[in-house]
């Protein structure tokens, strides 16, 4: 138990936690960015704000939500102290720059995690604090006609301070009411100075999981001439751009939109 304990308190333990946190945090990106690509639907919120519910109210998404959240921390502790450590380790730069060819996103990762960290705290203050612990988020009522499959929404007062979340039928007519944290995002990304900070932090992403997510594969020693180019090429091109980009474009496309009402 000691020397499990003293590998994971040494510098490649940290690295360790950071590759394999990293990884878990590259996976929850994915999932979450196909999730909010609902906000593209043409349905006045009804799958977002379906979605925003199943994820608050389903158990096993709730316990992976807090895993998550203890994932971000975490990465971001040790992110801390294997700075700090490096930092203490050589206090006086060198008197011959080095030259090596390491990237700029690798040289910056401490700026990149900052800025991220500090759009998470906003983001999750803005977003998932007020739709779980505050009253600012409305309600919504969709009614769908179960023989036509045909949608109408209203707003919806819950009678109950306590009033979460309903889904019944009534005379063929699927009833469902729930938060509309659609329109707190629309609100949101009316907001210039959201936007771009939200797109400010995509691109710190971008650079981040260009160094990082390969980084990871190289500290957990998963380093293959025929394999290596495919996790470049993943990092690249899915992590790096893709994904990035595909969050960017929700606050710029709410923030055109909002602008043409």
């Amino acid at each position: 138990m000691s020397e499990f304990k003293q590998t994971f308190n040494s510098s490649l333990g940290k690295k360790l936690i950071m590759a394999l946190t990293g990884l878990f945090l590259c996976t929850f990106i994915i999932v979450h960015l196909g999730g909010n690509l609902l906000l593209f639907s043409n349905d006045n919120g009804y799958g977002f704000n379906l979605y925003a519910n199943f994820l608050t109210h389903f158990p096993p998404i709730e316990v992976v939500a807090y895993i998550l959240y203890v994932a971000i921390i975490v990465h971001a502790l040790y992110a801390l102290i294997l700075t700090v450590k490096n930092r203490r380790a050589r206090p006086v730069g060198y008197a011959v720059v080095n030259k090596s060819p390491a990237s700029w996103s690798s040289k910056n990762m401490g700026l990149l995690g900052s800025i991220l960290f500090f759009f998470l705290v906003v983001h999750m203050s803005d977003f998932w604090y007020k739709y779980k612990f505050t009253n600012d988020v409305a309600f919504k009522e969709y009614r769908t006609d179960l023989a036509t499959n045909q949608t109408t929404e209203s707003d919806y007062t819950p009678v109950s301070p306590t009033f979460e979340h309903s889904a019944t039928v009534e005379n063929n007519v699927e009833i469902v009411r729930v938060k509309d944290i659609h329109a707190k995002v629309a609100h949101s990304f009316s907001n210039i100075w959201y936007v771009i900070l939200y797109v400010v932090a995509m691109g710190a992403l971008s650079f981040h999981l260009l160094h990082g997510f390969q980084s990871a594969f190289r500290t957990l020693g998963w380093v293959h001439r025929k394999y290596t180019p495919i996790v470049e090429f993943i990092g690249t091109w899915l992590f790096a751009v893709i994904i990035p980009l595909g969050f960017a474009a929700m606050p710029v496309v709410y923030y055109f939109m909002s602008l043409s009402k």
